[in-house]
């Protein structure tokens, strides 16, 4: 008998949801905006909505899901089913689990979504079987999810992993938590995209300002990385800098855990060896030692990853019981 469980990745930017089989196979999803900025409620109404529609999509009942399991930013209380701080999502103290239950009466769970991530690519991605990983999702920020000894770590109070809110630049950018010079001010997709922006205002003969047409509010990180294909310098300047921010992140995660692997997910993913092989050559130079025994590889689920994680943490949970 196929068993059935919802995963939901919750982003700053989209709702994504679906389907998942007891393989890790997506059967069948969906996405919506998340609109970020709207009340906590109605964030909680569109998953839940989006949830209803794959069941009857799929021509199941309610009955037939196993469990629902949400990825999400943030610090949590995973016990309680409480996302304590989730800045990207203007979630405070919002209880999920509650929520969720009382619009769909499944068991529920949450988790970080970088670690929901990290889970995906662990049970059926590019790091199947690995004791000891980390998943960088790069997107609206960045986000760490850590496996050690096959086990997530979160810390003694819900909050260990938030890689992306480690200091690289004192005094630098501004971040979303409030503080300045995080790697997420500067690793981000969202940090990506703001650079293009300022570039494109101040040099207007760039192919970052071409491909936009002139409407600068239109630049995204993908723009930044299409105009450097076209040889464009200015953009080259952008993702060369871009590519040493990241890179700093990840010396610093490979000094303090060694991991088997290091898996970069999220929008930026979609670059592939443009990424990769400048950040293997500059963590071949700079982590201690000298010698890059870690694995920088690209996430083989791709946004997906979060989607099957999340759904996969009734079946974790189930089997740790």
């Amino acid at each position: 008998m196929i068993m059935y469980y919802l995963g939901i990745d919750l982003g700053g930017t989209n709702i994504s949801v679906g389907i998942v089989d007891e393989n890790g196979n997506i059967l069948v999803k969906t996405s919506t905006p998340t609109m970020n900025g709207r009340d906590s409620s109605d964030i909680i109404d569109d998953m839940a909505d989006l949830c209803n529609k794959l069941i009857k999509e799929f021509r199941l009942e309610v009955k037939d899901i196993e469990s629902i399991g949400v990825g999400m930013p943030g610090m949590m209380d995973k016990e309680k089913g409480i996302s304590i701080y989730a800045n990207n999502l203007n979630f405070y103290n919002v209880n999920v689990v509650e929520e969720m239950k009382k619009r769909i009466d499944l068991p529920c769970y949450i988790e970080n979504d970088a670690n929901c991530a990290a889970i995906g690519e662990n049970v059926c991605g590019v790091a199947y079987g690995s004791r000891n990983l980390i998943y960088i999702t790069i997107g609206t920020g960045v986000g760490a999810g850590i496996i050690i000894n096959g086990k997530v770590f979160d810390g003694s109070f819900g909050g260990g992993g938030e890689a992306g809110h480690m200091v690289i630049v004192a005094n630098g950018e501004e971040c979303t938590c409030g503080r300045k010079g995080c790697w997420e001010a500067y690793a981000s997709a969202s940090a990506l995209r703001r650079e293009g922006r300022i570039a494109a205002a101040k040099y207007p003969n760039s192919k970052i300002y071409d491909l936009v047409d002139g409407n600068i509010k239109l630049i995204d990180a993908k723009t930044v990385f299409d105009a450097a294909d076209l040889g464009d310098e200015v953009a080259l300047g952008i993702i060369d800098m871009y590519i040493k921010y990241l890179a700093i992140g990840l010396v610093n995660l490979v000094n303090i855990f060694q991991p088997e692997a290091i898996i970069i997910g999220g929008g930026v993913c979609a670059q592939g060896d443009k990424v990769i092989k400048p950040l293997t050559k500059i963590l071949n130079e700079r982590v201690y030692g000298g010698d890059l025994k870690t694995k920088i590889c690209v996430a083989t689920l791709g946004n997906d990853a979060g989607i099957v994680g999340a759904a996969m943490l009734g079946k974790i949970n189930r089997e740790e019981i």
